[in-house]
């Protein structure tokens, strides 16, 4: 059971994947899940470069929050990939959910993302 739940998993990753490419007018936005951590980049695609960055494991993170597994610790990764798009003078995005559903923590992130002013 668990190896067809991993199949599943890489199938949809791949059926997203084939639609959605970032380039360097709109990167693309990608998040990870662990069971412990959450991961945001920003990629371009065209030159296969991540330009930024933020995690639950990072410095900025845990100057703020000791949590990183729930809600808040999905918004405030949202604020940081954010503000350092900014900083790169990203203004677009194309957003990679990662056969993760629109919900919760990714749909978290991505909000944080928009506030900031970014369009995806």
């Amino acid at each position: 059971m668990e190896n067809s739940k991993i199949k599943n998993r890489l199938a949809r990753k791949n059926r997203i994947r084939k639609k959605i490419k970032g380039d360097s007018e709109r990167p693309r936005l990608t998040v990870y899940k662990s069971l412990k951590h959450i991961y945001a980049q920003v990629i371009d695609d065209a030159e296969g470069k991540t330009l930024a960055y933020a995690s639950t494991m990072g410095k900025e993170f845990k100057d703020k929050m000791k949590a990183a597994k729930n809600m808040e610790a999905a918004k405030l990764i949202g604020e940081l990939i954010a503000e350092k798009a900014i900083q790169k003078g990203i203004k677009r995005l194309v957003f990679d959910r990662n056969s993760y559903l629109y919900h919760g923590k990714v749909a978290a992130i991505v909000t944080k993302v928009r506030e900031k002013g970014i369009t995806i």
